[in-house]
């Protein structure tokens, strides 16, 4: 009798495809995934939940789609909602296709996924300051003709904006090629810069992607993409139904609409103590450090490895980004005492490293 073989079904792209491993490290410390550090439980926010279990979610998360219109004041016409960015990613390039287009080092989700279903995926290196290789990209888009791009500013993981400027004039030369330009603002909360939102109204071809998860709602895992009603209307198509869980749903509407002077909070102290933790890390002879506008910070060692298995030891768990960028390290900010452990044993980790 022949044994069932697997490997003979799966298809090709899938073969050769790396998953996006998000593995659950023990540790006292948790620096590593970008999340908000500070607790929250779903009581904190709501106390009584009257949901009627036997019933579907509503497949249209209409409630949860005005609280998030009311918070940037976009028609709910132009709003739907995912389960986290990713399902709204996979549902763009399953709506338009390919190639993808996007700079790299970026968030790796737009290529594994682009390749999960088929796509070609055509990537730019970015500068030497880590901003879009304008040039490249312009050509790129007149000779390989992609169906979508995408841009994560502040981006994941340098922590840097792109120039508005070449952000702009990739959207107009996109939209002369039928392109579409998706820009990845997860990270606008804790950004100077207002972000995209302003240029939906003149741009067509624009779509922007933000989530919950950053800002202190990682748990609940609600991204939302804004854009024309053609573009919703479309990416309605392969939507799967009741896509977002009911709980969720009323957990993520009452956070929008009585929690959110909270989740400020979070966002200023957050903010506070980057730039609190980046002037330490400036002082560290050793290594090289990058600005940031996210939740995070990127930073170079030639000890890379040494530091973050040192780190572990101790109980600090960060991100190892060397494989993508050589000899890199990517630290979530944490809370003011969080920030200041990790400080300390990183020096006491190159003292002992000299």
């Amino acid at each position: 009798m022949n044994k069932f073989n697997i490997q003979a079904i799966i298809r090709k792209n899938i073969k050769v495809l790396k998953p996006y491993k998000a593995k659950e490290i023990p540790c006292r410390i948790k620096l590593d995934a970008n999340e908000a550090p500070f607790f929250v439980k779903i009581s904190d926010i709501v106390k009584n939940i009257e949901i009627p279990l036997n019933r579907y979610p509503d497949p249209e998360a209409l409630n949860l789609k005005k609280a998030i219109s009311k918070r940037i004041k976009i028609n709910i016409d132009n709003i739907m909602v995912g389960n986290g960015s990713d399902e709204l990613i996979y549902y763009l390039i399953l709506t338009f296709g390919g190639p993808v287009l996007y700079p790299v080092p970026t968030f790796s989700m737009y290529g594994i996924i682009a390749q999960s279903v088929g796509v070609e995926t055509v990537e730019s290196k970015l500068d030497k300051n880590f901003d879009i290789n304008e040039k490249e990209i312009l050509n790129l888009i007149k000779n390989r003709r992609p169906s979508i791009i995408f841009l994560s500013t502040p981006n994941n993981p340098t922590g840097n904006t792109f120039s508005s400027d070449k952000i702009l004039k990739i959207i107009e030369t996109a939209r002369q090629k039928n392109c579409l330009v998706v820009i990845d603002e997860a990270y606008v909360a804790f950004c100077s810069e207002k972000g995209f939102l302003p240029f939906l109204k003149d741009y067509e071809n624009l779509v922007i992607l933000r989530t919950l998860s950053k800002i202190g709602l990682a748990g609940l895992r609600i991204g939302y993409l804004i854009g024309s009603e053609k573009i919703i209307n479309e990416v309605e198509k392969v939507k799967l139904p009741y896509n977002v869980d009911a709980l969720t749903q009323y957990i993520a509407t009452y956070a929008l609409n009585n929690f959110y002077s909270n989740m400020n909070k979070f966002i200023k102290e957050i903010v506070k103590e980057r730039e609190k933790l980046q002037r330490e890390l400036l002082k560290l002879d050793s290594i090289e450090v990058y600005p940031s506008e996210a939740n995070f910070i990127l930073f170079k060692s030639k000890k890379s490895k040494e530091i973050y298995k040192a780190l572990l030891k101790s109980g600090i768990l960060i991100r190892d980004m060397s494989s993508t960028i050589k000899n890199s390290l990517r630290v979530t900010v944490g809370t003011k005492e969080e920030n200041a452990e990790f400080i300390k044993t990183l020096k006491f980790i190159l003292e002992g490293a000299k």
